[in-house]
């Protein structure tokens, strides 16, 4: 089993800070987990009632999918500080399905792969010897730098084609978001250089909101109570060809997820084990049947809070328990919920900025692992992060494949995983048959001088 380390800096923080820093998690995940209720239920044409139905019970989800994770026991939960939040590669798909068929075949489609995650959870975490840090320092790298693109669009407001898209006003707005929170990470001292991020956010909304880019109206159309209710939507309906293709999109999940995993493996200085990732990928298995049960949507781990977890240095698992809280909370009371959605794109751009480059950092700081000066490792890391990042800016470049390659190899952190692993794989394969032949021949050369010096 992996053990903790005994780091005095995952020492337990006291319960009022740990709940400041649960709400800065929560800040930062907030935003990308509403988009998605937001795109489907767009989609599918749901009222303004559904809307906020849908956007209520998805938040309310989230927490319960992060508390199934963070709290680990004999059968599930990987037990590190990770947030679970809407997969957003799940959206395209869905708005697919429920368009073609029903919402009803949406959500069994759901409920099907969530129940395929948790089977094949013990086999795919057998797949570990397939990550060495050379893998999964190139994985983490290029989902730090694929998530760069999101932060500058918001930065530029959020919207990229509309006319104020870009503005002296919401480039302004976000880079004084960047810069209070560089210089609260460098100035401050103790708890509050911990939430650098959250200090950054409110100073940003604040100043945003006397240049009149703040609306309250979210929070004053909003309902004061919600509960969940199983199949709000409509119940359950199950088609081999949509539940086919959500299954494709939990593999796709599963595999960012393992650099998550790793990720805070390493930033939590713990050794993350097969047993750790089977316990893991069993929970994101649970919240996925969870989100199809309750119509919402399927649920992975949240890089974005990765880069929040080595920023602020706390690396405990008590402000995630204070998110869950807060996010399970925030689902019940939609009006307290709506007040995280005033906070302006360009304001969130700016401290995305930040956690996305401390990602993509993190994965460049476990390739100092690696040994560059075997030249097949450099070109692994090369070669993947190309291909991830091409990928990644150019989504379009295999839209002549069938629409289930297109999805796995749409997603740049899905084809750096691939090409990382199989041509590791390969060299390593070469190396070990190089070795071996070589090690033949000393033995036969050995043999050889034995014989003549017996003559």
């Amino acid at each position: 089993m992996a053990q903790t380390s005994n780091n005095p800096d995952i020492a337990e923080v006291p319960q009022g800070q740990a709940a400041v820093l649960g709400l800065q998690h929560l800040l930062a995940m907030y935003s990308g987990s509403v988009l998605v209720p937001l795109l489907i239920g767009s989609a599918m044409g749901f009222s303004a009632s559904q809307m906020t139905y849908l956007v209520s019970i998805d938040i309310f989800m989230c927490g319960v999918a992060t508390l199934l994770q963070v709290r680990t026991n004999r059968f599930f939960g990987i037990g590190l500080p990770v947030i679970l939040g809407c997969a957003i590669q799940a959206v395209e798909p869905l708005k697919l399905i429920g368009q073609r068929f029903t919402i009803g075949t949406m959500y069994g489609a759901i409920i099907s792969a969530g129940i395929f995650v948790f089977l094949i959870a013990g086999a795919f975490a057998k797949l570990k010897r397939f990550f060495p840090p050379l893998v999964t320092g190139t994985v983490i790298t290029v989902i730090g730098l694929s998530l760069i693109p999101v932060a500058f669009q918001n930065l530029g407001g959020g919207n990229l084609t509309a006319k104020t898209f870009g503005d002296g006003k919401n480039l302004m707005l976000g880079f004084l978001t960047a810069l209070i929170i560089l210089a609260v990470n460098v100035w401050a001292k103790g708890f509050f250089h911990s939430i650098a991020v959250l200090v950054g956010l409110v100073i940003g909304t604040v100043v945003a909101g006397f240049m009149g880019m703040v609306s309250l109206t979210p929070v004053m159309t909003a309902d004061w109570f919600h509960f969940p209710q199983f199949s709000y939507f409509g119940t359950p309906h199950f088609e081999w060809s949509s539940i086919l293709t959500m299954i494709l999109v939990s593999l796709v999940s599963m595999v960012e997820s393992t650099g998550v995993y790793f990720a805070l493996g390493d930033i939590t200085e713990r050794q993350i084990g097969s047993e750790d990732l089977k316990k893991g990928y069993r929970a994101e298995g649970l919240a996925i049947i969870l989100g199809g049960l309750f119509n919402t949507f399927p649920y992975t781990a949240f890089s974005q809070n990765v880069g929040l977890v080595q920023l602020s240095g706390i690396k405990t698992r008590r402000p995630i328990y204070w998110a869950a809280g807060f996010l399970i909370l925030l689902g019940l009371l939609p009006k307290v919920g709506a007040l995280a959605t005033i906070i302006p794109a360009p304001v969130l751009g700016g401290a995305m900025l930040v956690m996305f480059g401390m990602v993509a950092m993190q994965g460049v700081r476990m390739l100092q692992q690696v040994d560059f000066t075997q030249d097949h490792n450099l070109l692994v890391a090369a070669v993947s992060i190309g291909l991830g990042l091409g990928v990644t800016v150019t989504p379009t470049i295999f839209q002549a494949l069938p629409k289930t390659l297109q999805l796995l190899l749409g997603n740049g952190i899905v084809i750096a995983t691939i090409s990382s692993v199989l041509l590791n794989t390969i060299f390593q394969h070469q190396q070990h048959q190089s070795l071996a032949e070589t090690a033949g021949l000393n033995e036969a050369a050995d043999g050889e001088k034995g014989e003549n010096a017996e003559k």
